[in-house]
């Protein structure tokens, strides 16, 4: 038995050739008969020495011995048991392989990272052909009776003017509040738990929306010596909250979701107050906004879809599963809508007033894409929270904006920059966001909501 113990002794292995590591184990348990350790050694027909090519680590367990292999297997091994083993197993540790994705998942994902060219088309077809509606097949879904017109009246469609402009207010706040149910459906109410382990991040995201960017519209304004009218719209349009586009361009750059969702929500209702201060201060006229009105719509188009679509993922965990591939395009096709809309309601003033607007518009964007990034950073948020706030910063409700440009001002040129700015923040945003989904996140990303 004591020379078994030797032939078996592991050999070291030189110091310059450490052991290499091996992806997968040979483990060989061997029967130990009770009679002569020479013979036990023969029965086994496999030499040790010979089947590895560097070392093998003998571990004697109860009556077995199992051999790690801790380097390259040489070919010669038996394909048959011999005699007298009583276990030959192969133990491989697979590697962990990617879900296949299906060819319908590929489809969805080239839709979707194509946000920004049905941001572009959509805003061609606004301008240039606003008669054309072919592009927005739903159009057509949502019917009402009206008994002093034709039977059969669409919703903001006339048979006899086809239009892309028939986006009314009631139908608007059904597509919202579907975008924000799509959203909801991908969280749940632990990520809205861990978002509020750090209030700071909301702050900061305020901070930039009603501090940093207000300055930045009137700095833009005045540096580029704008018309009073079309400043005004710069300045009343760089006030106005987050917008739900903000929800969607963060789950496609793989950002916190459930953040975005709470900035949009503080934001809105924080523009109860800003909103008219700001621009009282900023451009010398008071816009009031209905604060009751206001919150209303927060509480519909924004809290109750998401809730909603976070009970529908907690309860019916199948069913999201199976339709979450798709909420991503959902917010594209409404995205792109939002844009087609009030472009196509100014579409002759852009065509005459819109050019000397595109320089000072994108230029608030790009900064307040920026700045919401870039000050994350210095707060030492993480990639995926300084994302967030970035687009929550670049990406306001536009149109908000719009629609107050033309209920409170009777120029009709203060509403021109926010027209412009539905194109600059859906169109920046998207590109930005498709960029970040293909770089992805750093693996070590910083976790700003841990406990």
């Amino acid at each position: 038995m004591a020379s078994l113990s030797r032939a078996l002794r592991p050999r070291p292995l030189p110091a310059a050739c450490p052991a290499p590591r091996l992806g997968c184990e040979l483990g060989i348990a061997c029967s130990l008969p009770s009679h002569g350790g020479r013979n036990e050694k023969r029965g086994l027909g496999l030499p040790v020495a010979s089947a590895l090519s560097a070392t093998a680590a003998p571990v004697l367990r109860s009556r077995q011995i199992l051999c790690k292999a801790e380097a390259n297997i040489s070919s010669n091994l038996p394909e048959s048991l011999p005699a007298g083993v009583s276990k030959y197993e192969k133990k491989v540790e697979p590697e962990s392989l990617p879900a296949e994705v299906s060819q319908y998942e590929k489809i969805v994902e080239l839709l979707t990272t194509l946000f920004p060219v049905w941001v572009i088309i959509g805003t061609i077809i606004g301008i240039y052909k606003p008669s054309m509606v072919t592009f927005l097949p739903f159009s057509f879904a949502i019917t009402a009776w009206n008994e002093q017109s034709t039977p059969y009246h669409f919703v903001g469609v006339s048979l006899d003017n086809l239009q892309v402009t028939w986006l009314e207010t009631d139908l608007f706040t059904v597509g919202l509040g579907f975008l924000m149910l799509s959203m909801g459906l991908t969280l749940t109410f632990e990520d809205f738990k861990r978002c509020l382990r750090n209030p700071w991040t909301v702050g900061v995201g305020f901070l930039a929306q009603y501090l940093i960017k207000p300055l930045l519209g009137l700095a833009i304004a005045t540096t580029l010596k704008l018309s009073a009218p079309l400043a005004t719209g710069l300045i009343l349009v760089s006030c106005c909250p987050g917008g739900q586009a903000s929800n969607v361009a963060t789950y496609i750059s793989k950002g916190n979701v459930a953040l975005s969702v709470l900035m949009t929500t503080c934001s809105t209702i924080g523009a109860i107050v800003m909103t008219p201060l700001l621009t009282k201060l900023l451009a010398g006229q008071l816009v009031p906004v209905d604060a009751a009105g206001l919150a209303i719509s927060t509480f519909q188009v924004v809290l109750l879809p998401t809730v909603l679509g976070v009970l529908a993922h907690e309860y019916f965990p199948k069913f999201t599963e199976r339709i979450i591939t798709i909420t991503p395009l959902i917010g594209v096709l409404l995205t792109t809508l939002l844009c087609a809309s009030p472009i196509g309601q100014v579409a002759e003033v852009l065509k005459t007033q819109g050019a000397q607007l595109i320089v000072p518009v994108a230029l608030l964007h790009i900064a307040a894409f920026g700045i919401g990034y870039w000050l994350s950073r210095l707060c030492t948020f993480g990639e995926s929270t300084s994302r967030t706030v970035s687009i929550e910063c670049g990406m306001q409700s536009s149109a908000l904006g719009f629609l107050l440009a033309q209920k409170h001002f009777t120029n009709p040129l203060v509403a021109v920059p926010s027209a412009v700015s539905v194109v600059c923040m859906a169109l920046g945003g998207s590109a930005l966001a498709v960029y970040w989904r293909n770089i992805g996140l750093p693996a070590n990303d910083k976790d700003d909501f841990k406990e």
